[in-house]
């Protein structure tokens, strides 16, 4: 290997999400507005970029449109250093099926890899809320030698039942013993018993022991052809496998209060809080760390704009995030996200919700806890939040902690 190592960075985006219904009815998973401004990929693109790695393809598959314009759009690399950011769909290369698993993308894909020739595939995610500087991870996996590094991040130990779990060797805790799939019981860590590591889905191959291992398991008609639940139980079994512990990634920028942040936004409820916990005034995550900046495409909008000073209607926003292009005009914004193009007429209120781009609020509307899709309308004097049973009889949906989601383009009335 080279001093400087070729890394290939591989990004899934192919899922579903279906548990993000009805936010994924007319976009991949990937492709969900979130913060405001960004796309849930951003967040895993903007790692990889700020990591140094300017090689990356996003394998897609399911209603993927406006997440491959997103990136032909935003990620515009430069062709003169040959670096590039490329949307790779589904193409049936070695037979009729679309992708059966995260490890079947790749190895539909391998083509890449022999045009790429790198020596390091860094896979990733596309869907998760955090900051990762990778070129750690990648320089802890090159020094152990290993076939294959997982990334893990440390969460209570009574959620073991809800991840994979990194059953680590107590005599060498970067040595992955065994590898759990959401165990009811299990061991905690030898430094902290009462956590476990979680696996991120954030993987380091070395190149030639990935190809292999997809070959392996492109030939077992028993496998599911999933990364977590058959390559790396195949690494783990020949002790080729370590884990890096997330704990110890240093972003330039970082606090304390938002350090090791990680999100999986997988459900309505989970995308919500996410969500709310960019809004406090010492955010859990940090949007405005300029050292590691989160990268998106929004340009040339005009400022957000707060009009009406009368005593009678006072156009106003607290403990939000609001975007360029929005217009609060005469109404209330309270503990919300307002992506751009949004409109919050007079003497309506939005509280503690999230607002996707181009949405109109109509005059004495009132809006609370929900998450509102694109180009939506809320008519005037309606109400979203208040009455779940009248909210489920116009056709929005609810989630099981009573968030209320409005598909795109809906048109809400009283």
């Amino acid at each position: 290997m080279r001093s400087k190592p070729r890394v290939l960075a591989i990004v899934l985006a192919g899922g579903e999400g279906k548990r993000l219904m009805p936010l994924t009815q007319d976009r991949a998973k990937p492709a969900v507005p979130f913060g405001g401004i960004y796309r849930l990929i951003d967040f895993a693109l903007s790692n990889i970029v700020n990591s140094g790695y300017l090689k990356v393809v996003v394998l897609t598959q399911y209603k993927s449109h406006s997440l491959d314009r997103h990136i032909s759009q935003t990620w515009r690399m430069s062709t003169l250093l040959d670096n590039y950011i490329a949307p790779v769909p589904a193409q049936q290369r070695v037979g009729k099926n679309w992708y059966l698993g995260s490890a079947d993308a790749v190895y539909q894909s391998l083509n890449i890899l022999d045009d790429e020739r790198p020596d390091i595939v860094l896979i990733t995610g596309a869907d998760n809320i955090y900051r990762m500087d990778f070129s750690q991870m990648v320089e802890q996996h090159i020094d152990s030698g290993v076939g294959l590094t997982i990334a893990g991040i440390r969460q209570p130990k009574e959620l073991a039942s809800s991840f994979g779990v990194i059953d680590t060797d107590p005599s060498n805790t970067q040595k992955v013993r065994e590898f759990l799939e959401k165990p009811e019981t299990c061991d905690g860590l030898p430094d902290s018993p009462d956590e476990i590591l979680a696996s991120m889905g954030n993987y380091v191959f070395s190149t030639e022991a990935l190809v292999e291992a997809l070959y392996e398991d492109a030939d077992d008609e028993n496998s599911s052809h999933d990364m977590g639940g058959n390559i790396v139980p195949k690494f783990v079994a020949r002790q080729d496998c370590d884990v890096y512990d997330f704990t110890f990634n240093e972003i330039p920028g970082s606090t304390e209060r938002d350090r090791n942040y990680w999100r999986d936004v997988g459900t309505i409820d989970a995308f919500y809080d996410a969500n709310m916990d960019l809004i406090s005034v010492y955010p859990i995550f940090n949007l405005y760390n300029d050292k590691w900046p989160l990268l998106t495409g929004y340009t040339g909008l005009p400022p957000a704009k707060f009009v009406y000073g009368h005593h009678e209607r006072l156009g106003h926003a607290l403990d939000s995030v609001i975007s360029p292009g929005v217009i609060v005009s005469g109404g209330e914004v309270i503990g919300s996200v307002l992506s751009p193009h949004v409109r919050v007429n007079s003497w309506s209120s939005v509280r503690d919700s999230v607002i996707f781009d181009g949405v109109n609020v109509g005059r004495n509307a009132t809006v609370v806890r929900a998450i509102i899709d694109k180009y939506a309308k809320i008519e005037e004097g309606a109400q979203v939040g208040i009455d779940h049973e009248h909210d489920l009889a116009r056709g929005l949906h609810v989630s099981e902690s009573g968030i209320v989601v409005v598909p795109k383009g809906k048109i809400v009335t009283r």
